[in-house]
């Protein structure tokens, strides 16, 4: 019973953590009028979904989402890493804009170097590890199940 409380709990916070990102970004985008460049839409693409999927695995302690919700975390986190390589290495002027925004660009610099696609790839590695924990807690589960019998 223990495990399943565990579990439950880490699902819960790779939710909310994707509930905040989202949300986030939906802030940035729609009450400070920052226009994402297409690199952050993809990121997008990847965390949004997972603001569902896992709300929903949540609210009926479901953990088979997992290997489903696992892509698109890894995905959205290369993403993010990409990203993060494009604004923070010397790059020469002449690299070409990847949309109407430049993915180049810090729309938001706090303390200096914390950036939007630094937060989305903490927010990415957070609910990995919150999904690996999940899987943990499922097959200590299991086992304590099977030696049980």
């Amino acid at each position: 019973m223990k495990s399943e409380t565990k579990k439950s709990s880490w699902m819960f916070n790779a939710w909310a953590i994707s509930v905040v990102a989202t949300l986030g970004s939906l802030y940035l985008s729609e009450y400070l009028h920052f226009t994402p460049c297409s690199l952050c839409w993809y990121q997008r693409i990847f965390m949004y979904p997972l603001t569902i999927l896992l709300g929903i695995a949540s609210a009926r302690n479901h953990t088979f989402i997992v290997p489903f919700a696992i892509p698109l975390v890894g995905i959205g986190g290369l993403i993010s890493s990409y990203h993060i390589f494009i604004q923070e290495m010397p790059h020469d002027s002449t690299v070409a804009s990847c949309g109407p925004v430049s993915c180049q660009e810090d729309v938001l610099n706090a303390f200096g170097f914390l950036t939007v696609p630094m937060l989305a790839l903490a927010a990415f590695i957070l609910i990995f590890v919150a999904l690996v924990r999940v899987k943990h807690h499922e097959n200590k589960e299991k086992i304590s199940n099977n030696s049980a019998k």
